[in-house]
């Protein structure tokens, strides 16, 4: 029986994939192929020691199990939006909707508004909207940077009172390094953090809304948020307040936009599963961050438990939630690039003063019901 050969002359042959694959079967593919084989080892770490040669020519892989067998895809690999992305475009469009017809609660105008009073909510959508943009922006450029597959951002509709639960990108690839999974991780935290200061900036500086005449129907008067210190900051050296002593006044709702990038950039440094911080921890510290998925949790739960004690149980449910969260996330790990050795003492720096930033976007108590 002939040895299987390779379908393409850019495919790596299957009898140079070493002993932890030993491939008997090829397959081709329109934009790449199968290679069928036996597998000697864990799967995660054959597939690891694997992509480096297929990323090489050009290709990335995924191994999996099939009707008792062992398949390595290999797929062509592109950076390129090909076409137009229209369940992208869906999504923002259907956030945009959600984010106006939250802005008109922010303002005050009721739930049976006008199509034209639901348009004039558009400050309120156009804070929210930018802020998560250009995070998720920011980790789509690093990627491109650095040759790695991904996604346009996919925002989330909601309809609550912020109208979104935010956006994401999704990762096709492999991380090539370190100095990549830091880029990408980290890009998204510091652009979200200036569109963040920026639409803070202009949130306090803008008038005040007179909610006096909504009764209950204004957001204002149904929530209380908590300014972590980045906000408290941008508003004390543009020497404007948040909040105001006569009743009837509320801060613009530009400011939400400006709350909202705080509480995501702080979410997201959570260094666990896949989200940015773990991503940043992974590349400055390696494999030690896996400890962490044990540790976040409690000190969740230990945040909840003490503003049980101490604050009246206001916010317990958001930390309890994110607890349980971080349980989940931690289970199904972080990324590992390809190449191991560690970043460099710059990459470094701006990883802990990230996490500094990060800090300084917490705030126990981010939001309360006061109804």
């Amino acid at each position: 029986m002939s040895a299987p050969t390779s379908p393409s002359p850019d495919l790596p042959e299957p009898g140079s994939l070493g002993e932890s694959f030993d491939v008997y079967e090829v397959e081709a593919t329109d934009d790449g192929a199968r290679y069928y084989g036996e597998l000697d080892g864990g799967r995660e770490a054959v597939e690891q020691r694997l992509a480096r040669r297929f990323r090489e020519r050009g290709y990335r892989v995924r191994l999996a199990r099939e009707t008792g067998e062992h398949v390595l895809v290999a797929t062509e690999r592109s950076t390129a939006v090909e076409g137009v992305p229209w369940t992208n475009v869906a999504l923002f469009v259907a956030t945009l909707a959600t984010t106006l017809f939250a802005g008109t609660g922010w303002y005050g105008y009721g739930l049976g508004t006008a199509p034209g009073r639901l348009l004039s909510a558009w400050p309120f959508a156009a804070a929210v909207l930018s802020v998560l943009a250009v995070h998720e922006f920011g980790h789509y450029l690093a990627s491109r940077y650095h040759d790695v597959e991904a996604s346009l951002p996919y925002f989330i509709p909601v309809p609550t009172a912020l109208g979104t639960l935010g956006a994401v990108i999704r990762m096709r690839d492999h991380i090539p390094d370190r100095e990549a999974l830091f880029d990408i991780g980290v890009a998204g935290p510091l652009a979200g953090l200036v569109a963040t200061v920026a639409v803070t900036a202009i949130g306090v500086s803008l008038p005040p809304i007179d909610v006096s005449g909504a009764g209950g129907l204004a957001y204002a008067t149904q929530y209380e948020l908590g300014y972590p210190p980045l906000i408290q900051a941008v508003a004390a050296v543009l020497g404007e307040p948040l909040r105001y002593g006569d009743p009837g006044l509320a801060v613009n709702p530009v400011l939400i936009g400006g709350w909202v990038g705080a509480f995501v950039t702080f979410l997201n440094l959570l260094p666990v599963g896949q989200l940015d911080g773990a991503h940043v921890s992974r590349a400055l510290v390696g494999e030690r961050v896996a400890a962490l998925r044990y540790v976040l949790p409690l000190a969740l739960f230990g945040l909840a438990a003490a503003l049980l004690v101490f604050a009246d149980g206001q916010a317990v449910g958001i930390w309890v939630l994110w607890g349980l969260l971080t349980l989940v996330l931690g289970r199904a790990g972080t990324a590992t690039p390809l190449d191991d050795r560690p970043v460099d003492r710059r990459r470094q720096a701006v990883g802990a003063l990230a996490l500094v930033l990060g800090a300084l976007c917490f705030t126990p108590v981010p939001i309360v019901v006061t109804l």
